[in-house]
């Protein structure tokens, strides 16, 4: 419920036929009081101030302002500690929040939401890790419209996702505009686990002159990725459906930069891997590692790999340009990242 009340403020008021220019200087100076609503009458409006100013530094004619002392309606700012008296954890997916069901204060948590984050329509909660060949989740809908289904903006990219259907994490924004700022015209780029394309299609859409390579086994992802290759007019990416393994052959030795974001599993794939990869390209290896020693099974991994294939002696022709800690994955746990030179 809205805790209204009315109480008195410094504002300008303004001629109508000057009030977008008015507001714009206030709002630029951090003068508005956000909390109070704007008043108006035939000729004026009003704008409630933080308080007192003077009008004359204000880059409109300052002889149709005058500074006057009004009450406005005003509403009390809510907070989650003023709610629940802590503040909870959560995710954004687009308009969509998402919180673990099994939190006993679930329900206040999911209405708290929808009254303060005014973006989030939907409140989600998980009812199971991320599993499967896919990698998804299940989840129940906590309050809000009943919908799994989002769009999420990031870094000038749009992208349309199913949650319940294709696996997405806005905890990655980062990470893929890194990859995509080691990018160079003219590369050729594999995405070997594009899923609704967040990875591709950034690189796609931010670097120019280079071509995507986009491959992904589950059929709904690839719905989802050709979807977002239009929405963000993204011609330069090849789509493929299909199990890495069974298409890296057709790919052999295209690739500049390799990426990887299979964490739990990408060590069964690096074979293809070094297939597709040209001598001298870079893979963008993530794994889950121990906190204790991030780092060195995916070397390993990597080294082996190169040597199985006939890439000179184990380590010989793998060189690692940059290791990093991407996240807390779970206790004890990190989610890393390892760009590898191979070649």
């Amino acid at each position: 419920m809205r805790d209204i009340k009315y109480e008195q403020f410094w504002c300008v008021r303004v001629p109508k036929r000057s009030g977008e220019a008015v507001r714009s200087a206030l709002a630029e100076m951090g003068a508005l009081q956000r909390n109070a609503a704007v008043r108006k009458d035939q000729e004026y409006l009003y704008f409630p101030l933080k308080d007192e100013i003077d009008v004359s530094v204000l880059e409109v004619d300052s002889s149709d302002l005058k500074l006057l002392r009004m009450d406005f309606e005003y509403e009390e700012k809510q907070t989650f500690a003023s709610i629940l008296g802590f503040t909870p954890s959560f995710e954004m997916i687009g308009d969509l929040a998402i919180i673990d069901s099994d939190d006993p204060d679930a329900a206040e948590i999911a209405d708290a939401i929808l009254l303060i984050q005014k973006n989030i329509s939907t409140v989600l909660g998980t009812l199971s890790p991320v599993t499967g060949e896919f990698r998804v989740r299940e989840f129940c809908v906590l309050a809000g419209v009943p919908k799994t289904q989002t769009v999420h903006r990031e870094y000038g990219c749009r992208y349309e996702v199913d949650l319940a259907r294709v696996y997405f994490t806005p905890r990655l924004g980062t990470e893929r505009k890194r990859i995509a700022d080691q990018i160079g015209q003219g590369d050729v780029v594999v995405d070997m686990f594009a899923g609704a394309g967040p990875f591709s299609i950034l690189i796609a859409k931010t670097v120019g002159q280079v071509q995507v390579v986009a491959i992904d086994k589950n059929p709904v992802a690839i719905e989802y990725l050709k979807r977002n290759a239009q929405l963000n007019r993204t011609p330069n990416i090849k789509i493929i459906c299909g199990d890495v393994r069974d298409v890296a052959p057709d790919l052999r030795n295209i690739s500049d930069h390799l990426i990887m974001n299979l964490p739990h599993s990408a060590n069964e794939f690096l074979n293809s891997a070094l297939t597709i990869l040209k001598p001298g390209g870079v893979i963008h290896y993530y794994d889950i590692a121990p906190d204790s020693d991030p780092f060195t099974g995916a070397r390993e991994a990597i080294e082996q790999a190169a040597s199985d294939c006939g890439l000179g002696e184990q380590g010989a022709l793998v060189r690692v340009l940059g290791e990093r800690v991407v996240r807390s994955y779970s206790p004890h746990q990190y989610n890393v990242a390892l760009d590898v030179r191979v070649g």
